[in-house]
């Protein structure tokens, strides 16, 4: 037969004490200096990235960054929200690669520019 434990317990002096189980002590807030790790990395990777930002106009910036290991260059309009700029939808990010392809065609579409102009 299986054993139960009683839900009333006696102390010393006799009386039943029928509050449950004592509660548990709460662990010591280790979120918050994780946290603040976190917004801290955070914010050295924002100044970072503001490092490599050049605008090219009032809400679109040519950004050189790294993202999963690769160096990437991103051209992207911007929003505001909450104060700060961040990136938008409408953008394109070019590998190095494609960036060198890019500057190899340079003379070839300012000439293009010119002509259309």
């Amino acid at each position: 037969m299986p054993k139960h434990k009683s839900a009333a317990t006696i102390d010393s002096s006799g009386s039943s004490s029928d509050s449950g189980p004592d509660p548990e002590p709460e662990p010591a807030p280790k979120k918050a200096k994780k946290e603040k790790k976190e917004k801290k990395k955070k914010q050295e990777d924002d100044d970072d990235e503001k490092e490599h930002m050049y605008a090219l106009s009032r809400q679109r910036f040519c950004n050189v960054r790294e993202f999963r290991g690769k160096i990437l260059i991103d051209i992207r309009e911007y929003y505001e929200a909450d104060g700060e700029m961040k990136p938008g939808k409408k953008g394109i990010s070019l590998t190095i690669e494609q960036w060198r392809k890019l500057e190899s065609k340079m003379d070839e579409i300012n000439e293009s520019i010119q002509a259309l102009s």
